[in-house]
């Protein structure tokens, strides 16, 4: 047939695959539970294998197939799983294939522990998870790290295919155990849609059709699921966001900045503001390969051009006036580590990418590590490969970003290292919390750099003469529900009967107005011990005896409120009880929902305690009364001349 006789044909086809949308998802599960049938199953199914691909299927499934004479789904694979076995089981594989309502790429990832980077990687650019589990063996660990790996990444959708569901009798109740267990882990992920589908790989049951020997199931199948499943909501479309790549002058008369939207939509005529300068222009036009356009969309090619001239450059971000992402020297991320030296704080010389910038930066702590098994937090001094950790990466830049959970695109950065260009971490950035105060000044303290704390009129001695004794701050810290309120309460109505000035500054009292804004993640506890400090030392200048109750479980925090305080008026009290008591008399359910998994950061639970090495009073508050801890803290006060 003439060529111009096809082109029609052709031009209708391509038509259609430019209107129909796009879903990238990212296929996983443990070794032996059916991962390459399933994805073998589904491209033939789904029509998506030629006819050559299905005369070489049946050629090999005769020679090395393990169905009895039938097809053998887990070899369409097969060329890639040679492949694997001469040492590419480093990469991520993909596979195209389309229906006439979508397009799909298929990221089939190893399911190996040590091959956890590449499951990050995979889950980075991917919209949905499909997680493979075997019937009879249920959830299993690492059907829980990749659940937890491919939200911390962004995946909004998972899908649980219990497999082989014809070894267990197509049972409805072996599902519903598997569908509880997952649904109840899942639950402590931050995941908006979980689906769980019984599917028989090898036999097509639920794959592309839905299936006659699981009647009791009414839901659809892996594929109808796959083609209607609703991803349009998940990209952002209200934060512009544009990292400029290339700044184009073809000639003397132009000058454009050419990038890709990142998120939001970019209008002829709209005003934006260039980053991190802060200078603001117009945008004049839009031009893209097929001409000028009135608006832009991600993840669209385009090339800006401003009204007013502006001197920017590769790594300049263009947002609205009114919505800017975060501009700072600093921020917290999830990292996973991706090479065989370990990570150490302080140590290593990296630049970070994040969109088109790239920067000078420093991993300065280490928060914790997480076990993708139990999702615990761990304390750590180092990374190793393949570990995910939280931590604070520091660069004498300003950085605009936004957090991970809310734009994909510039929240999301890797590390190189500099001496060996390799990629050492990639990583997502988290949400702002409030500026952590340390003994060293961050970058971004330079600010404040200048202010100074003016001294009072009244010297410390004068205020003692004045009050028959000098001021102090006892700061009782312990387990929640370890009687620290118990005893502050009432150490402060026995400091007030004998004539004293005192000031009790309660934890969760300080969380209802002052500190209402903070969380219980590590920096927001920071924050909440230093706030506390700064208001007792203020109370501490005017004379007052301060009983602080608060958890404070970090001994680096509590090291940080001595520093504020001032070491002469600091004593650590620690209320020693055991976890058992503490949850014996928990009335409000707070250690409760905290093994339900309802809440999180609950010390003692699912966030790590510190207790004193060496406190000024040990209270065995467990065991001992509240008037024998009341007399002990009375006889700590009297030796220390405080009263």
């Amino acid at each position: 047939m003439p060529p111009a006789a096809t082109t029609p044909g052709f031009e209708r086809i391509l038509a259609a695959y430019q209107e129909r949308d796009l879903l990238r998802l990212l296929t996983c599960g443990s070794v032996d539970d059916g991962k390459s049938t399933l994805i073998g199953r589904l491209l033939h199914d789904a029509d998506a294998l030629f006819d050559d691909q299905l005369q070489n299927l049946a050629r090999l499934s005769a020679r090395h197939g393990t169905t009895g004479g039938g097809l053998d789904y887990a070899l369409v694979l097969d060329g890639l799983q040679a492949e694997r076995e001469q040492g590419i089981t480093i990469d991520v594989a993909y596979r195209y294939f389309a229906t006439p309502r979508r397009n799909f790429i298929i990221a089939d990832t190893p399911g190996h522990v040590q091959y956890t980077r590449n499951m990050a990687t995979g889950s980075s650019n991917c919209d949905l998870a499909v997680i493979l589990v075997d019937a009879r063996s249920g959830v299993v660990e690492q059907t829980r790290r990749h659940a937890f790996i491919a939200t911390l990444f962004g995946i909004r959708h998972l899908v649980l295919a219990v497999n082989k569901m014809d070894l267990v009798g197509w049972s409805r109740e072996r599902f519903d155990e598997v569908r509880a267990e997952f649904t109840g882990f899942a639950a402590r992920l931050r995941v908006s849609d979980v689906h769980v589908i019984p599917v028989c790989a090898t036999e097509g049951e639920n794959v592309a059709r839905r299936s006659e020997k699981m009647p009791w199931y009414q839901g659809s199948s892996l594929l109808a699921y796959l083609e209607h499943v609703h991803i349009a909501g998940d990209r952002n479309l209200l934060d512009l966001r544009f990292p400029v790549q290339l700044v184009t002058r073809p000639h003397h008369g132009f000058r454009g900045y050419a990038g890709t939207v990142a998120s939001g939509i970019l209008r002829r005529g709209a005003e934006v503001v260039a980053l991190p300068s802060g200078r603001q222009s117009r945008i004049r036009a839009l031009h893209t390969w097929e001409g000028e356009v009135a608006e832009a969309f991600p993840p669209q090619a385009v090339t800006v051009t401003l009204a007013d001239e502006l001197d920017l450059s590769r790594g300049t971000m263009l947002a609205a006036p009114g919505n800017v992402p975060q501009l700072a020297h600093a921020f917290e991320a999830m990292l996973v580590w991706m090479t065989e030296a370990p990570l150490r704080p302080g140590a290593g010389d990296y630049l970070l990418k994040q969109t088109t910038n790239v920067a000078p930066a420093a991993v300065r702590e280490l928060r914790y590590r997480i076990n993708t098994t139990t999702l615990h937090r761990e304390e750590t001094g180092e990374l190793a490969l393949n570990e995910i950790g939280r931590v604070r990466i520091e660069s004498p830049r300003l950085i605009a970003f936004d957090a991970y959970r809310r734009n994909r695109e510039t929240g999301a950065f890797i590390l190189i290292d500099r001496l060996t260009n390799a990629t050492v971490a990639a990583g997502t950035i988290l949400e702002r919390e409030p500026a952590e105060i340390r003994l060293e000044r961050p970058p971004a303290a330079a600010a404040t750099a200048h202010v100074r704390r003016p001294a009072s009129a009244v010297p410390d001695a004068a205020r003692a003469t004045q009050f028959g004794r000098p001021p102090a701050t006892l700061w009782l810290t312990g387990l929640p529900r370890a009687g620290k309120s118990t005893l502050a309460f009432a150490l402060e109505e026995k400091l007030v009967a004998a004539g004293h000035r005192v000031q009790v500054l309660d934890g969760e009292r300080l969380r209802l107005g002052l500190n209402a804004d903070l969380g219980f993640t590590s920096g927001d506890r920071r924050e909440h011990v230093r706030r506390t400090a700064e208001v007792a030392r203020l109370f501490n200048d005017q004379g007052f005896l301060v009983i602080v109750a608060l958890v404070s479980p970090a001994a680096r925090d509590r090291a940080l409120a001595r520093e504020i305080v001032g070491a002469d008026r600091f004593l650590e009290i620690h209320c020693n009880a055991p976890l058992a008591t503490c949850e014996a008399r928990d009335t409000d359910g707070l250690f409760r929902r905290a093994r339900a998994g309802e809440i999180e950061q609950v010390t003692g639970i699912d966030a790590p305690y510190e207790a004193p090495a060496a406190p000024a009073l040990a209270l065995a508050t467990g065991t001992e009364t509240v008037a024998a801890s009341l007399a002990r803290l009375w006889a700590l006060l009297e030796g220390r001349g405080l009263l």
